[in-house]
């Protein structure tokens, strides 16, 4: 086999990873071993063990202990919406946005006070180690993880109101702008940026996926006049969702 320029490891893991995708190694079969990638490629035990590397890397294997690696199955991924989707009901901003996609959200949360970080205090334009309503979430479709989030509020514009805590106190839950708006302030403005990464060790143990496995962030700030009043980090796996976004035409 000639390889040319490409890396052959590169090359090795390109072919099998076509294999994997057209169906010749269907899902939970097992993947050639070291020694018959070493034989069918005419590479060395190097190149054969990094091209396994690689397939792992991505998710698209999985070693099992005494047994060898494996075609993972390969979840259909479902989409999570980002629309903004605004039924009238009083449930969540979450709730009403899955419900848009048959979704049944679901959430847990802890809230604590802390000190702005240079990054968050960046974002939300305050001086570092201001404080800051921290706030962490777990999302649920049907009882099954499908993103994590912290989000992060200023108390020097929530600190002692009634919505200094987000999912407490009469508005719980309502969402950063039903609760700015109790407080006569207006939100006309959320900014989203979304990249990727390999996901960190505890958002991958809160979202069931194994190391190595990337996720989507979602860098969401909302605005009032300028003024950023809550930022947040939505984790998202790669593998199982895609972002669903419905924009108006203005």
């Amino acid at each position: 086999m000639t390889f040319g320029e490409q890396p052959a490891y590169l090359r090795v893991a390109s072919d099998l990873r076509e294999k994997i995708a057209n169906g010749s190694l269907p899902p939970h079969t097992r993947l050639p071993s070291q020694a018959r990638i070493r034989e069918e490629y005419g590479v060395s035990d190097t190149v054969a063990l990094e091209a396994r590397k690689v397939l792992m890397a991505e998710g698209l294997v999985e070693g099992r202990s005494g047994s060898g690696t494996y075609v993972r199955e390969r979840p259909v991924p479902r989409r999570i919406s980002r629309s903004g989707y605004r039924p009238a009901s009083a449930a969540s901003p979450f709730r009403q946005e899955q419900a848009a996609e048959g979704a049944r959200g679901t959430w847990e949360s802890n809230s604590e006070q802390g000190r702005a970080s240079a990054a968050v205090a960046a974002r939300l334009g305050i001086e570092p180690g201001e404080r800051v309503m921290r706030t962490r979430y777990v999302y649920r479709d049907g009882g099954e993880p499908m993103m994590v989030s912290t989000s992060w509020e200023p108390l020097a514009v929530t600190g002692r109101t009634p919505v200094m805590l987000p999912e407490e106190g009469p508005l719980g839950g309502s969402g950063v702008v039903e609760r700015m708006a109790a407080l006569d302030i207006v939100v006309d403005n959320v900014v989203e940026e979304v990249g990727a990464r390999p996901g960190l060790a505890e958002e991958l143990m809160a979202l069931g996926g194994v190391p190595g496995h990337v996720v989507m962030v979602i860098e969401r700030t909302f605005y009032a006049s300028g003024r950023a009043v809550e930022t947040a980090d939505v984790v998202v796996p790669a593998d199982r969702y895609r972002l669903s976004y419905h924009l108006p035409v203005r």
